[in-house]
């Protein structure tokens, strides 16, 4: 992924990294404001807590509320998508609406339910006309989102969708050549799917949304075995 010096500046204070800035510098391109609180440590409350107060990129101006995730905090699949959209930003939940439903209907097809898995997002706040997040945004919910993982310990991690499978793997590759293999993010299995807006665009990929979804299955049942 190509940053600019500005976005990999933003990016390396996000995370909480000290930027020198050649003297003359300093004001040529704005930093945004992102106080760093880390997420080490922090039970389910306080992470919580920490993300529903969160200012550490400009998406909280104009935010509802924050989206922290939801599901069964001790689950086996951890499901991640790409960030709120208009819907999830009024009720402060991922994955609702006609998305939310399809997906909820992938889920039963695996013997899943919304309440059995966890559900989260790259970015815990809506970005501005559904766009993309930006790298900034993306380094800034990044601890949270890890803290999440760390807390769900979760046998299998889903990427829902381009945007959460590139930032989750740090790639640019497109969906269609991520998915249908094994990846990994740590020691936990990763597997990529189609994202449930995508497949009511384009219902002939949901055979292939089905494939990834039995693909984690199976890799669940070797777990097992």
């Amino acid at each position: 992924m190509n940053m600019s010096e500005h976005q990999r500046r933003a990016y390396l204070e996000a995370m909480g990294i000290d930027v020198w800035v050649p003297r003359g510098q300093e004001d040529i391109e704005p930093d945004i404001e992102a106080p760093v609180v880390s997420a080490d440590g922090l039970d389910w409350n306080a992470l919580r807590d920490c993300v529903a107060g969160c200012t550490r990129c400009d998406l909280h101006a104009s935010r509802t509320q924050t989206v922290f995730g939801v599901g069964n905090p001790d689950a086996d699949w951890m499901f991640i998508g790409e960030a709120p959209g208009a819907e999830e930003d009024r009720r402060g939940e991922p994955f609702v609406g006609r998305a939310g439903k399809l997906l909820d209907e992938m889920l039963r097809t695996v013997g899943l339910s919304r309440d059995g898995v966890f559900i989260a997002n790259i970015l815990k706040c809506r970005p501005p006309n559904n766009r993309d997040p930006k790298v900034e945004e993306a380094a800034a919910c990044r601890g949270y989102l890890e803290r999440q993982i760390e807390l769900v310990a979760p046998e299998i991690i889903i990427a829902v969708g381009r945007v959460a499978a590139q930032n989750l793997l740090g790639t640019d590759a497109p969906v269609g050549r991520m998915r249908g293999k094994r990846h990994s993010l740590g020691d936990v299995p990763l597997i990529v799917t189609y994202h449930p807006a995508y497949l009511l665009r384009s219902p002939s990929q949901k055979r292939k949304a089905w494939d990834d979804l039995c693909m984690a299955r199976n890799i669940i049942r070797e777990l097992h075995a």
